[in-house]
């Protein structure tokens, strides 16, 4: 069966194998009818797919009238933001994310440079279905412009953000491991480390597109990475992945900082510079509320996946938010998971706590995730998290995304995979071997169910 994946995002598959020119043009006119007419924002990431990909959507854009803006190799936070400061009707990213180097995908922006909503896409699943597809005369097709300032604006904005004291991180000459797994961050991560004052030593920071190793930046996919850190005395190791929303962090110790901790220390640093709410996913780490409750603020949870997010952000005028993955979402500067922002606010917490990042770990609110998947055969998914439901339903419960129940020592949620027959269980305790436990428990229970 052909790999094809479609979700709230865009749509995703093999190339070759699912992810095919038809495809492409198919999805991308449907996207241009969806958004109507103007500039579109196109940027794509490293991998060796990547341009034969760019041509077909740039061309099929064009064939709808659209005057197209292409940036090239970059983040994927970039094409956010140059379609906000642009102001562009629309954008699409050029990327797999963290799927090996088979995989290719098409993430679909709306004209606020966010991705689209659960809305917006079902509205665009609608033209698709419709199955037209008109195209413009040869008197009206669109023009292509070339804007290579698209990713320095985005790294000088950076540098400049708020609560970043740029000549302080500069002076205190941080010694930086970076690891870019030949991705987009190639083109950004190492400058923008270099423009802080660090010195950088560069790991898989080739131009080749080509991922050296499994791209997701897991403690299991870095042990090369970890020891580098340690061998080379670096104050901090700095892994993106392939398209450089997902910043994950490692110990001057050579050990892994832990995703969740990402997003966590970045809300202790800008709640100690404004108050304000903060939204994470249903499936991010307590600590969040934590260090939230010591400012005395509020932390509000969305469904997973940054739409949804940036979505409760909004709502309530959040001053920070993301993902546990290492997503980081600072609405200063933007509405997006950016590595670019984790980084800067990384340094400068750092600069402020004085310790090193081991230490600031240390002082972090401890949790520990396991994570399981359980295949359900032919039973349905639904069935099961509403039998859990009204199991649990004097515990507090939140049925927004799948179901996540608190409960005062752990948490749990539950999800159903939108692409395959099983349910994820994400479980977080005080300490390792209660969320191992606490995990299976939960596994065995689904297993009853469904014999």
């Amino acid at each position: 069966m052909p790999t094809l994946m479609v979700s709230v995002s865009g749509v995703r598959g093999i190339i070759g194998d699912g992810l095919d020119p038809n495809v492409l043009v198919k999805y991308t006119s449907a996207y241009a009818d969806f958004i109507g007419g103007g500039k579109i924002v196109v940027g794509r990431d490293a991998r060796i797919t990547g341009e034969m990909v760019n041509n077909i959507v740039i061309g099929t854009l064009m064939a709808k009238g659209f005057d197209v803006i292409d940036i090239g190799i970059c983040p994927t936070p970039t094409v956010l933001y140059t379609v906000k400061t642009l102001r562009a009707n629309g954008g699409i990213a050029i990327s797999a994310s963290h799927n090996p180097n088979e995989w290719n995908a098409l993430k679909l922006l709306n004209g606020k440079g966010e991705f689209m909503t659960l809305k917006e896409n079902l509205q665009m699943l609608e033209i698709l279905k419709s199955d037209k597809t008109e195209f413009k005369n040869w008197q009206h097709v669109g023009k292509l412009t070339q804007f290579k300032e698209g990713l320095s604006r985005h790294m000088n904005d950076v540098l400049k953000m708020k609560y970043i004291d740029r000549d302080a991180i500069r002076k205190r000459k941080f010694k930086v491991l970076v690891d870019c797994v030949n991705g987009a961050g190639v083109y950004c991560i190492p400058q923008l480390l270099r423009e802080f004052g660090c010195e950088v030593i560069e790991m898989n920071c080739e131009k080749t597109g080509i991922f050296p190793r499994l791209p997701e930046p897991l403690p299991e996919n870095l042990t090369e990475t970890l020891l580098a850190v340690k061998n080379n005395n670096a104050d901090l190791g700095v892994v993106v992945d392939p398209d450089v929303d997902r910043l994950v962090l490692i110990t001057n110790e050579g050990e892994p900082f832990g995703e969740e901790n990402t997003i966590t220390q970045a809300v202790r640093f800008v709640l100690s510079k404004e108050r304000g709410n903060v939204a994470v996913n249903l499936s991010t780490t307590r600590a969040v509320e934590d260090v939230a409750a010591e400012a005395g603020c509020k932390v509000l949870r969305s469904p997973v996946g940054e739409a949804n997010v940036v979505l409760k952000m909004q709502q309530s005028g959040a001053v920070i938010g993301g993902e546990g993955s290492g997503g980081v979402i600072f609405p200063a500067l933007h509405y997006g998971r950016d590595a670019l922002v984790g980084i800067a606010l990384t340094l400068q917490h750092l600069l402020e706590f004085g310790g090193t990042l081991a230490e600031m770990k240390k002082v972090l609110p401890q949790y520990f995730i396991a994570k399981k998947k359980i295949e359900l055969g032919n039973a349905n998914p639904d069935d099961v998290i509403n039998v859990l439901a009204e199991r649990y339903r004097k515990e507090n419960i939140n049925s927004e995304d799948g179901l996540r129940i608190d409960f005062s020592d752990h948490w749990v949620h539950f999800r159903k995979s939108n692409t395959e027959p099983i349910i994820r269980i994400i479980t977080e305790a005080k300490n390792k071997n209660m969320a191992e436990e606490l995990s299976n428990k939960y596994f065995n229970e689904i297993s009853d169910l469904v014999k």
